[in-house]
């Protein structure tokens, strides 16, 4: 019963003794003094009705009664503290590893991130960033995010995310010089475009009838991020995700000169590994939750 313990101060003091077979090292184990060490013990010893150590000049003895005291307070003690380190051990491992492209990482989820801390102060997020084909045997992580359901690993189930939409955008300053009011005006301007999405504008022409020119200035860069930085700075358009234009429109830094025209996208996809973080379930139903906020949003 609780009510049975000793002082459990005294106990800690009294262990450090014994194993030390001295007071004054216990103190400086326990950051006290000599004085509150003998305070300690001389208490667990009125508290256990018997001496547990013999006082001599200069030295303190375990007594018989001492030492199988101490051999049974030792046990417990050190149980005490591998319950406390494995408890440690199990807070510190609730860490949830997200596997995204560098684009995604740097324009939907990092962007929103502190939310998810807010919200489950108890979770680490990891954020690791690749262009590859999820595949747990070649990368660790919790879950995986993509666009599109082919070319996953088979140990991966692809499920739908989120639905997206390619955008027209470009910075105010750059639509105030040169206007775009139809399809057929982005002939006007240099065309921004990402490595990984090289075919959109032959798609996006094509769908509205435009009939691109074959001379005409264009910019390509390795990832989307660095698109839309250079669609902010002015240099041409863009066809960019709504997903990944984050405030970018809201603030102002880009227009989207045609808003009726929306050219639907492949869907994100999730993964979840065998073996995955148990609060991995967490950090997908919280990107639901963003995903239906920023939907509903203005």
């Amino acid at each position: 019963m609780i009510s049975d313990l000793p002082p459990l101060n005294a106990v800690r003091a009294f262990a450090s003794a014994a194993r030390h077979q001295s007071f004054s090292r216990a103190a400086e184990e326990l950051h006290v003094t000599h004085s509150a060490i003998s305070r300690h013990i001389r208490l667990l010893e009125e508290h256990l009705g018997t001496l547990l150590f013999e006082r001599r000049n200069r030295q303190s003895l375990l007594t018989p009664t001492g030492r199988a005291y101490y051999q049974q307070v030792s046990l417990g003690l050190a149980q005490i503290a591998d319950a406390t380190q494995a408890l440690t051990r199990a807070s510190a491992a609730r860490k949830v590893t997200i596997n995204v492209r560098p684009s995604f990482a740097v324009r939907w989820l990092i962007p929103r991130l502190p939310d998810f801390m807010a919200q489950f102060p108890q979770i680490q997020p990891e954020v690791v960033t690749s262009t590859l084909a999820p595949d747990p045997s070649r990368e660790t992580f919790d879950v995986a995010v993509r666009r599109g359901s082919s070319g996953w690993a088979t140990s991966l189930e692809p499920n739908v995310l989120f639905a997206d939409d390619l955008l027209l955008v470009a910075a105010p300053s750059l639509l105030k010089a040169i206007p775009v009011q139809a399809p057929t005006d982005v002939l006007r301007h240099t065309l921004l475009s990402g490595r990984t999405r090289s075919a959109d504008w032959q798609t996006w022409c094509r769908l509205t009838g435009v009939d691109q020119a074959r001379q005409q200035p264009a910019l390509r860069f390795d990832h989307m991020h660095l698109v839309l930085q250079a669609a902010v700075d002015g240099l041409g358009l863009a066809l960019c995700p709504a997903s990944l234009l984050g405030s970018d429109l809201g603030s102002g830094r880009l227009c989207n000169p045609l808003p009726d025209l929306r050219m639907p996208l492949t869907r994100y996809y999730y993964g979840v590994p065998p073996g995955a973080a148990a609060d991995t379930r967490v950090f997908i139903d919280w990107m639901f939750s963003r995903f239906q906020h920023d939907s509903c949003a203005p």
